[in-house]
């Protein structure tokens, strides 16, 4: 089973072809808007690497955020109009789940965190569990001295992985947190395809349009639905409950 995988949520634009359970091409970029003009060129060339065809592709993974909005906007819009045209199934993960999966075999606490912008984070706390890892925390976005003193009331020491920990290093320098480098900083395609394909062989998949971005704030959901409003050439609305 060949999963195409696409992750655009933070500045880092990733795309990865994961066959069973080794990685056949993949490609990044850590620069910030560039995935529009990044995503389909990376995937022609992941394609072109590993040799193979577009048809052979099962399925397709994206990552839903949290995150930066329009690298969300971008990876959704993708995955869904590269699958539907193909009739693929599709499978969201959260980027924070990648990243805890990226250190799954830490035998600490997990504490994946996104730089949210505007002065604050996403962030979950994970523990490490057979076969990946297990979230123990609802999704949240506040602000690093919050976050902060969350890791200090675990009890003991924590991996803090994600770039929330590059953005606020000092603040999240506290005594029973490790900060993990740049080399975890990102949720990767590779892992997001990687940590997907068990339910592509469950068969545990949406329809393309049914993927939605995960938002932890109020002002993204409005910004998202007038974004959506204006896509469909209608007049923007906000959600009803």
């Amino acid at each position: 089973m060949l999963i195409l995988g696409l992750e655009t949520s933070t500045a880092r634009t990733s795309v990865a072809l994961v066959e069973q359970d080794h990685v056949l091409a993949s490609a990044s970029l850590s620069k910030p808007r560039m995935h529009g003009r990044y995503l389909l060129p990376a995937i022609r060339f992941c394609l072109d690497q590993a040799g193979v065809d577009v048809d052979r592709i099962h399925g397709v993974a994206v990552g839903l955020g949290p995150g930066l909005f329009t690298g969300l906007r971008v990876g959704i819009a993708t995955a869904q109009t590269f699958a539907a045209a193909r009739q693929l199934p599709t499978v969201g993960l959260c980027g924070l789940d990648v990243l805890a999966f990226q250190v799954r075999y830490s035998r600490r606490p997990i504490c994946a965190t996104i730089d949210a912008r505007r002065g604050e984070l996403f962030w979950a706390f994970y523990r490490s569990s057979p076969g990946g890892v297990q979230r123990e925390t609802d999704l949240t976005v506040g602000r690093a001295d919050e976050l902060a003193a969350e890791i200090d009331a675990q009890g003991e020491e924590v991996l803090v992985v994600g770039d929330g920990v590059l953005a606020y290093h000092e603040q999240l320098d506290v005594p029973r947190a490790e900060l993990a480098g740049p080399d975890v900083a990102w949720p990767d395609a590779a892992d997001l395809a990687e940590l997907a394909l068990p339910r592509f062989v469950r068969e545990e998949t949406v329809r393309p349009e049914q993927l939605l971005p995960i938002y932890l704030r109020q002002a993204d959901v409005l910004i998202g639905w007038e974004q959506r409003g204006r896509l469909r050439g209608g007049v923007p609305q906000a959600p009803t409950a």
